[in-house]
């Protein structure tokens, strides 16, 4: 906690809906500390690309807004942060990579321009030094030609090559915090694996903190150090790579790692977890999992539970591990 670069205090955004707000993104606390990559995984409809927002003041409002909670930046709360401040932030301080690159770049500016406005933006550079830049991101993020490459418009590149350009703008200006939303959904295996081998060596050669947010735990298990497991915009359980995945102590998470399909094992039918997330706002007393949990007791329909400590870096939200903790303090 000492070298955290950045901390989530009790967050809380909400979305209007007739005359009630609806909690998004309810209470929750996370930090990542300098040179960390920390992952967030969930079903859709869990909070996790709504808390990358709200860390990133992009919440559109109305309807959204941050209601209550702290984002705080090297010591600053950036939910107190003026409009012109956070343009100082977003790019140069703290970067996202968007989950879709085709509709964040855009279509009318060639890649080259992209690339040098976000540098100019924050950099006090002439056009020919940016351009320079820009030329050496391309090459860094492994796209061969980067010289006739900046002359193309987004629609010239395939898929993989338009990740990596959102990746170098992300990077232009060396963030100390990159947040990335589900950086290679849509993308075929190799590509997959070769940008997480580019976020990987950014992360190393930069010391750049990485929030991943993700549904896939195989990536999370090839670049994460710890493990952010969110369900109904709580988190639920969380822990270092190795215990989540060799131990889960949430039955939510117990049911994402079972659905995994396993090359030792032959199945006719691959596991998945009963039921669907609820809509945000609709359970207000008891475990918002309890519906869908095989362990679930009088008690999980009845208290709102809390997020247990149970060791060093380990925390889980179920009753079941109530006098765990007791035990542990």
């Amino acid at each position: 906690m000492e070298q955290a670069v950045l901390q989530l205090k009790n967050l809380q955004t909400t979305f209007q809906s007739g005359r009630r707000e609806i909690p998004a993104v309810d209470g929750v606390s996370l930090h990542i500390n300098k040179g960390e990559v920390v992952g967030i995984v969930g079903e859709s409809g869990c909070g996790k690309s709504v808390t990358s927002l709200s860390i990133m003041r992009l919440i559109p409002s109305p309807p959204g807004k941050i209601n209550s909670g702290e984002i705080v930046f090297k010591g600053e709360d950036l939910t107190k942060a003026s409009p012109k401040r956070m343009k100082q932030v977003r790019g140069k301080e703290i970067s996202m990579i968007f989950q879709e690159p085709m509709t964040s770049l855009n279509p009318l500016f060639t890649i080259g321009n992209q690339l040098v406005e976000a540098i100019r933006n924050h950099n006090k550079v002439s056009k020919k030094e940016a351009e320079k830049k820009a030329i050496d991101l391309v090459k860094l993020v492994g796209i061969p030609r980067a010289e006739e490459l900046i002359h193309n418009y987004p629609h010239q590149l395939s898929g993989g090559m338009r990740q990596r350009i959102m990746i170098a703008m992300a990077m232009s200006c060396d963030p100390e915090v990159l947040i990335a939303d589900e950086p290679t959904t849509a993308l075929d295996v190799t590509i997959q694996a070769q940008i997480l081998d580019l976020m990987k060596s950014l992360n190393q050669s930069k010391g750049t903190a990485i929030l991943l947010i993700t549904h896939d735990l195989g990536v999370v298990a090839d670049i994460c150090n710890r493990v952010i497991v969110m369900y109904a915009g709580q988190i639920v359980e969380e822990g270092t790579v190795r215990m989540i995945l060799k131990d889960p102590k949430h039955p939510y998470t117990q049911g994402l790692i079972r659905s995994l399909p396993k090359l030792t094992e032959r199945e006719q039918e691959l596991y998945s977890i009963p039921g669907t997330v609820p809509q945000p706002g609709s359970i207000e007393v008891g475990c918002r999992f309890a519906e869908r949990c095989e362990y679930a007791f009088d008690a999980c329909f009845t208290e709102n539970p809390p997020l247990f400590e149970l060791e060093e870096s380990r925390a889980c939200r179920c009753l079941l591990y109530r006098e765990e903790e007791e035990s542990v303090s």
